[in-house]
């Protein structure tokens, strides 16, 4: 089994984003004097939601693409779910923040959540065929 260093870049750079998310949830914890939950408000509520989305999603399609690297899949295929991947992570907290039912939301928050199950999916159906 190979390292699946193409994996490791892009978990690097999620890791990255997931840090920024995490500081973004915080300094609104601390702009809002609010130490636990959301205290009713509703930005710090999307901002907790967008990092747990992320953190919730991003490790399960990181580590499927990494089982089709490491099994010798083609770099065409993992380079381009981990770019899909990576486009839809940075597109879903837009999303989050926009006029509900707007043209945005829908492109922003449901594309990248689109873009995720289908880098999941994908990538599971792959290993299945592989596995068979």
């Amino acid at each position: 089994m190979a390292y699946p260093t193409l994996t490791a870049f892009y978990a690097g750079l999620f890791a990255l984003i997931y840090v920024g998310l995490s500081a973004w949830v915080v300094a609104s914890r601390v702009s809002s004097d609010t130490l636990h939950g959301d205290g009713g408000n509703e930005a710090l509520e999307k901002r907790i939601r967008t990092q747990g989305n992320f953190g919730e999603y991003v490790p399960l399609a990181l580590i499927l693409v990494a089982l089709l690297e490491a099994g010798g899949g083609g770099p065409t295929l993992e380079r381009t779910l981990l770019i899909v991947l990576l486009v839809g992570r940075v597109l879903h907290p837009f999303g989050m923040f926009t006029a509900k039912n707007s043209p945005m939301q829908f492109a922003c928050r449901g594309g990248g959540i689109l873009a995720t199950l289908g880098v999941i999916a994908v990538a599971a159906v792959f290993l299945l065929l592989r596995a068979g």
